[in-house]
């Protein structure tokens, strides 16, 4: 069993959701991203996903934009966030996780090489949001030929019609994006969230996963007791930006992090 099924197998015993965590890797500085990046688990995060910095992140809002801007002028790279996973792998086994992003800066390092070193550095799945199904070919194919899982988004535009084929291919979780929109936007209502899930659980057994504009424990917690993950990022992101010293966004984030997991945790008591 992969780290991702062997988790959610965990948890789905315990009866409760995982709480996934997305941080961009590099943000605000490499050390001070891995000193976040390492202190998730402890602080309460089931899953993390990092974000792979890139010039033109389409799908995201402004909190995470604003985050690969600042990645990017720390220098942050492809070769840098696998070196970050291979540090956070030194301490820790057991966490899967996930890397998010686009398509380009994997494509630029060369599909082969990147999924080597990934499965060497640690990773155990992949979010790639401007690949569609289509374009399985491409890296969805070859990265779960080689042990790591592919992870699609599906969002309230996806209908029954189209579910199978994006579904097609999917490994480890699906993320439902609970809103029509960029991350970090508003947040949808608990029975449009209830009616996605149940009609997601006609097509997969997937655990699936849901994320966009859920940003307080007692928010985690609702949704904590519809699906079997609870994806958190902008929030968490908006307490790096505004932190005036490294050690406050260390803090800032791992509290947070640390509210959110007792949300989720208490939420099916």
């Amino acid at each position: 069993m992969s780290r991702l099924q062997t988790r959610f197998a965990e948890l789905k015993q315990q009866n409760r959701a995982a709480l996934v965590t997305f941080v961009t890797a590099g943000d605000p500085d490499y050390a001070t991203s891995l000193a976040i990046l390492k202190g998730l688990p402890k602080a309460g995060a089931d899953v993390i996903e990092l974000g792979m910095p890139f010039t033109d992140p389409m799908a995201d809002g402004p909190a995470i934009q604003l985050a690969n801007i600042r990645a990017l002028a720390a220098k942050q790279d492809l070769a840098k966030t696998l070196q970050m996973v291979r540090e956070f792998r030194v301490e820790d086994s057991t966490t899967p996780l996930v890397l998010m992003g686009y398509f380009n800066p994997i494509h630029k390092m060369g599909v082969e090489r990147f999924i080597g070193e990934a499965l060497e550095a640690g990773v155990d799945g992949l979010i790639v949001v401007d690949l569609p199904p289509e374009h399985n070919e491409d890296l969805c194919d070859p990265a779960q030929a080689a042990g790591i899982d592919f992870i699609r988004l599906t969002t309230p535009t996806t209908d029954d019609k189209r579910l199978p084929t994006v579904l097609n291919g999917s490994s480890g979780f699906v993320y439902y994006v609970s809103v029509a929109g960029v991350t970090g936007a508003g947040s949808a209502t608990l029975e449009h969230v209830e009616q996605a899930v149940a009609r997601l659980r006609r097509h997969t057994d997937l655990p699936i996963a849901i994320g966009f504009g859920i940003r307080t424990p007692d928010h985690a917690a609702t949704i904590a007791r519809l699906a079997d993950g609870v994806v958190v990022g902008s929030a968490l992101i908006d307490r790096i930006a505004q932190a005036e010293t490294p050690q406050q966004a260390v803090d800032g984030v791992l509290g947070l992090c640390a509210e959110l997991a007792q949300g989720v945790r208490g939420a099916r008591g």
